[in-house]
């Protein structure tokens, strides 16, 4: 399904992570969001970059630490080919300037995995939807 498929109240999420668990947890998160809906699931920065340009995703949740290309060169190339998204890095580990790592790739924001909540990504979305990447 693409952008323009989607209801335009609806936002579109691609969730890219190497952990089976956390995309279960962020499934049942989007799924539990009012206006949020799951369009596809990668487990690395290789499949989700074809995915993106596939499923034309609004919101990208993509892990820091991947095998392969991982989380910070993936949000590089999907910012390039998808400058409108807004691509959220997590990871369970904090590390100090994960903010500033974040604005080296196109992402827009940091979040903890243990944060994702409804709450959190209805402020994500609000807070960064139509703001330049950090």
């Amino acid at each position: 399904m693409t952008s323009e498929n989607r209801p335009v109240e609806t936002v579109g999420v691609l969730t890219v992570d190497d952990h089976p668990q956390f995309r279960r947890m962020a499934r049942r998160v989007v799924e539990a969001t009012p206006g949020f809906e799951l369009l596809g699931e990668a487990s690395s920065g290789e499949e989700a970059i074809p995915l993106a340009d596939t499923l034309d995703p609004d919101l990208i949740f993509l892990d820091v630490r991947m095998g392969g290309i991982d989380g910070v060169e993936t949000a590089r190339r999907l910012h390039a080919t998808h400058p409108d998204a807004v691509i959220v890095l997590v990871s369970t580990e904090r590390a100090a300037g994960e903010s500033a790592v974040a604005g080296t790739c196109g992402a827009a924001a940091f979040l903890p995995k243990q944060e994702l909540c409804a709450p959190a990504l209805q402020r994500l979305w609000t807070a960064h939807r139509h703001a330049p990447p950090l």
